[in-house]
Parts: structure tokens; C-alpha cells; sequence
């Protein structure tokens, strides 16, 4: 599969690099807010699961909560 790359014409340039950056951080702050989301389920997953009853549901969430943290991470 080849990509192509688009020209922009040198008067849209600005326009292309401030869509651009707005793009970057947009990506960032949604694996900062993924990365935090997980850490927080990990906490409340292992908070939950000190009690029996409490594992059937605290060990998943946990687990959800890790996988989250580490989709943020890559």
C-alpha cells in the first residue's frame, strides 16, 4: 500500500499546521484521559476485590482497568 502525500498550497500552510497541532493535542489528551481512566479502574478494581464477594467484580475491572492504562501508553 503506497501513501501518497498531499501538497498544500505555501497560502493554506498555516491553516494546515494550526489542524495539525490541534490534531496532536487532541490525541494526546485522549491517552492522558484513557491513561488516567485506567488507573483509576485499577485502584477501584483492587479496592473492591479485598472482600470475597467483591473479586467476581474487582478482578475484571482491574484487568479492564490495566489494559485501558496500557492502550493509552501505546
Amino acid at each position: 500500500m503506497t501513501t501518497q502525500e498531499k501538497r498544500i498550497p505555501w497560502f493554506l500552510w498555516p491553516f494546515a499546521a494550526i489542524w495539525k497541532l490541534l490534531a496532536v493535542i487532541v490525541e494526546m489528551m485522549g491517552r492522558l484521559v484513557a491513561m488516567i481512566l485506567g488507573i483509576v479502574l485499577m485502584v477501584v478494581g483492587v479496592i473492591i476485590s479485598l472482600t470475597i464477594v467483591g473479586a467476581i467484580l474487582g478482578i475484571p475491572l482491574a484487568l479492564v482497568g490495566l489494559l485501558l492504562f496500557f492502550r493509552g501508553l501505546f
